[in-house]
């Protein structure tokens, strides 16, 4: 038995389901990226799913994926780098406490 369509719908569901929780519990910078990252997962299975099973497939679920892997790649570099300037400056990557901009 091959997994049809909505099984690969479910399973990118899960995974933003997941992130999105990920994202909105953690108080800690490191797990609100993670969850985030997972969001973007979750994002590009439906895109490969809809691209394998379209009527007729063209290249767009797979050039949607592999834009969305590069700005998470980028983003992700961007947001260790503030996570390490917060840490530098208050010894805490907490996001409640990074609420204040010093020098």
């Amino acid at each position: 038995m091959t997994p049809a369509l909505p099984h690969f719908l479910l399973l990118g569901a899960v995974l933003f389901g997941f992130g999105c929780f990920t994202a909105v519990t953690r108080s800690n910078a490191v797990g609100v990226l993670m969850g985030i990252e997972l969001m973007l997962n979750g994002a590009n299975v439906n895109f490969v799913a809809f691209h394998r099973y379209a009527a007729t497939p063209l290249l767009e679920g797979q050039i949607f994926t592999l834009l969305v892997i590069v700005i998470a790649a980028a983003e992700a570099a961007v947001a260790l780098g503030i996570v390490l300037a917060v840490y530098a400056n208050q010894r805490s990557i907490d996001v409640s406490e990074a609420d204040t901009l010093r020098d």
